[in-house]
């Protein structure tokens, strides 16, 4: 009897699916939840997921061998996406566009690479803008693909750590020409400049031309995430999360859907939960006229989701109330009908999941897309009152309660904060968004090697970036904290620090970054790399030079989880303490008598 083969590709679209939640091995988390997501009805992009399993092969034998064992599949799999579009991927007139991301069964943010608007070139751009008479959108979509496509496919990075990225400085220069300072104040025949330029710099780095078949820039793309399961950053991310190399990546092939078709179009990040502070409050963040890598690359830093988030935002940058909601207003003002429907689905996610959730959406002309959700990743003190609310709120039982708490990250409740009184006669030098809570003091140093060169020499650095990407990754493992001059609460920065429990103050607006001359300036002060700084990472506040710190209080919300641990515990602890106040602190957290005294310490 012949053995049958492999199943390599699971479809989803239009409230069906080929997986579910339970098959995030095989599929991933990102496959698993697309699948999901399509079952209990929230609105997706139809798609397929290519299974970890062929990550794994891949690695072993090597890509001719996946691509033969996956060949057909796909092919089917694109036949599925196009069914459901109504377009062609192979059509110049009516292309089907897709996006290729990985998704292994841990969550890892921003550690593996995407690309979307596969599937353009100068034809099907053409056609394209027949199709939708929105010519700057086609020309703005085609320039991102060329970029990410260089970026990810074909290994065009900075040639040293003090270079901007190749496609930055190339965008750089031509809004310096036309005298603009954001990419969408770029016109139609700016960004048209920009494609030509962009494949120049292709040809001229590669010697080969931008490919423009469809299917090669597919099996390029495929490939890659399937490299980049072994990348240096992504191989640190699993070592740091005790996450084991064989578990692989899964490939996630999805219809396009296009945040960036003009005012009624937009992108965001969204999180059930405040996931630094743990907070019942939907937070997030959008931009008008983007795509998602816009929103938490920090290249242009967005605006709140809901009028509370806004307002908050507002007071801690000194924006006035008429001036926000003029210039900034949340996505509940500016689409009240789509926040609604986004808000009404994050409920949903968070019930059907019983978790908070980490999710992402796209708005084309009107109608809301959901791209992602996860369980979120938080800080110690968010870990531990999500944990406590839940419990309360009934949606998980005790026992739940207490697995949800990862004990290392209890540590971080324990990191001190900043003396009052120290505070008080402190000079504030400016303020960014609190990303992720605590207090750090340090050296300043702008590069993620420098930051681990110091720290193994005992320094405490903090490390200083216009924004992070994946490979700063090692610095800001051993930075005491991170301060970054774009993005907000959805960045790189931001969601990677809540992860690792590290202080973050990101999008602090006034900060002047110089990789080259190594020095930051903050209104008329200039600091050089080794200087002391102080980040407030709770409210966002930057301070000159070295602040005491103090032990922090533990909030109510430990007291009960220790109190649940207690009920269901079957090993009693004692403490080794030779002082009163040892013996004190230990018997705070729980302890329950002394087991080790030496009295020659006393």
């Amino acid at each position: 009897m012949a053995k049958s083969k492999v199943k390599s590709v699971y479809t989803f679209g239009n409230k069906k699916a080929e997986g579910d939640a339970s098959m995030k091995n095989l599929l991933g988390g990102k496959g698993a939840n697309l699948a999901e997501m399509n079952l209990i009805g929230v609105p997706v992009p139809p798609g397929f997921t290519i299974t970890t399993d062929m990550c794994t092969v891949y690695t072993k034998e090597g890509r001719e061998k996946v691509l033969k064992m996956i060949k057909s599949e796909v092919e089917d799999g694109i036949a599925y996406v196009e069914k459901h579009m109504g377009s062609k991927f192979t059509d110049p007139k009516n292309p089907c566009l897709v996006s290729v991301r990985s998704g292994s069964r841990a969550s890892m943010p921003g550690m593996m690479d995407t690309i979307l608007n596969l599937g353009l070139n100068d034809d099907s751009v053409a056609g394209l803008v027949k199709k939708t008479g929105n010519e700057r959108f086609v020309w703005d979509s085609y320039r991102r693909f060329v970029q990410m496509y260089g970026d990810v496919v074909l290994g065009m990075k900075p040639v040293s750590k003090e270079d901007e990225d190749p496609f930055e400085e190339i965008i750089d220069h031509l809004k310096k020409e036309k005298g603009v300072k954001l990419d969408n104040e770029l016109t139609t025949n700016d960004l048209k400049e920009l494609v030509d330029r962009f494949k120049k710099a292709v040809k001229k780095s590669t010697g080969k031309d931008f490919p423009s078949d469809p299917w090669e820039q597919l099996w390029g793309a495929i490939c890659s995430v399937f490299d980049s399961w072994m990348n240096d950053r992504a191989i640190l991310y699993r070592k740091l999360n005790n996450i084991p190399e064989e578990w692989g990546t899964a490939v996630n092939v999805q219809a396009m859907v296009f945040g960036n078709m003009g005012e009624t179009s937009a992108t965001g990040v969204c999180f059930s939960r405040d996931a630094g502070t743990g907070e019942n409050l939907f937070n997030g963040e959008y931009l008008i006229n983007a795509q998602g890598e816009d929103v938490v690359a920090g290249i242009r830093t967005p605006q709140e989701i809901t009028i509370e988030g806004s307002k908050r935002w507002a007071k801690l940058t000194g924006v006035s109330e008429k001036d926000r909601k003029a210039n900034f207003p949340s996505l509940e003002e500016t689409m009240p009908k789509l926040y609604k429907e986004l808000f009404d689905i994050q409920k949903k996610l968070e019930k059907h999941y019983k978790d908070m959730q980490d999710m992402e959406f796209t708005i084309q002309e009107g109608k809301l897309w959901m791209l992602q959700t996860r369980s979120g990743k938080r800080t110690g003190a968010a870990m531990v009152k999500i944990a406590v609310d839940m419990y309360k709120e009934k949606l998980i039982d005790e026992k739940t309660a207490i697995l949800r708490v990862e004990p290392n990250k209890l540590d971080e409740l324990l990191h001190p904060v900043f003396d009052t009184a120290a505070l008080k006669k402190a000079k504030s030098l400016a303020q960014g968004l609190p990303a992720s809570p605590g207090a750090a003091t340090g050296q300043i140093v702008f590069f993620a090697d420098d930051a681990e060169a110091w720290a193994a020499k005992g320094h405490k650095v903090i490390l200083v970036r216009i924004e992070t990407s994946p490979e700063d990754l090692k610095g800001m493992n051993v930075a005491e904290g991170i301060l970054t001059a774009r993005g907000g609460m959805t960045s790189h920065a931001a969601v990677v620090a809540r992860g690792m429990g590290k202080c973050c103050v990101s999008g602090a607006g006034s900060l002047k970054i110089d990789y080259k001359t190594r020095t930051l300036v903050i209104g008329s002060i200039t600091f050089k790399e080794g200087d002391w700084l102080s980040i407030n990472g709770s409210n966002g506040e930057v301070y000159e030079g070295k602040l005491a710190t103090m032990e922090a209080a533990l909030s109510g919300d430990f007291g009960k989880l220790m109190e649940m641990a207690d009920k269901h515990s079957r090993m009693l602890v004692r403490t080794n303490a030779d002082t009163p106040h040892d013996a004190q602190v230990a018997r705070n957290f729980g302890a329950k008598g002394i087991g080790l005294c030496r009295t020659e310490h006393m």
